[in-house]
């Protein structure tokens, strides 16, 4: 850490040298709202490339839409899911996912992800399959709200620095990084999206290439951690 620097200056300092070395990202693969709900919902345990396929081939189809996919049957749902691995029991939670939104919220999820943040979270969280990190994606990416999403990157690059625990809470993270950051989604947003890059591509589980990481200005990590 730089002389002067103090522990609540980490986030905007990473996001600085991020920025200065990848440049505006604009990430999240997905064209509207609901596409990129369904996606963090079907990426769990598996490889974008995966979802990828999926996702093509409801879009090929023409039920890239709440109603029509809720009006499938459940064999339909899970046949159509299959390339994103563990389709049946993914496409239960798809299944929870649209009875809400088409039962609750007419298929708008624009709407249904309106209002309070905090509110909309536990909303999202009392849904079977939704969990922390999809919740908080959905409610970035689909919804707009200031909320950072923590995930295996965040938790491998910060704690070799030394600043989170590997261990610790979701949630502990998750507000370490929002109390230090502008409630804005696009920094938070761009910054989860530089975080997925440094991850990818230097601070990996093995071999990671720290002489040439962009957060390097952070110090040396710890690699045993």
């Amino acid at each position: 850490m730089s002389p002067g620097r103090t522990d609540r200056d980490i986030p905007g300092a990473v996001h600085a040298a991020l920025l200065s070395h990848f440049g505006p990202l604009h990430w999240w693969p997905g064209e509207s709202p609901f596409e990129i709900a369904l996606g963090a919902i079907l990426t769990q345990n598996t490889s974008w490339s995966r979802v990828e396929i999926a996702m093509d081939g409801i879009r090929e189809k023409g039920l890239l839409d709440a109603h029509a996919l809720h009006a499938l049957s459940d064999d339909e749902l899970a046949e159509l899911i299959r390339p994103s691995g563990t389709f049946r029991i993914k496409a239960g939670y798809v299944r929870t996912f649209l009875s809400w939104l088409v039962g609750s919220h007419e298929g708008d999820l624009p709407a249904a992800l309106a209002g309070d943040t905090a509110k909309k979270r536990e909303e999202l969280l009392a849904l079977r399959g939704i969990g922390r990190e999809t919740a908080d994606s959905i409610l970035l990416y689909a919804g707009g709200h200031p909320v950072f999403v923590v995930d295996a990157y965040t938790r491998r690059i910060f704690s070799r620095h030394g600043f989170v625990a590997r261990g610790a809470p979701y949630d502990h993270i998750r507000t370490w990084f929002e109390d230090r950051l502008p409630a804005a989604p696009e920094v938070l947003n761009e910054l989860h999206a530089q975080i997925v890059s440094v991850g990818k591509d230097f601070c990996r589980p093995r071999n990671p290439r720290c002489e040439t990481c962009p957060l390097r200005v952070l110090g040396e990590p710890d690699l045993r951690r």
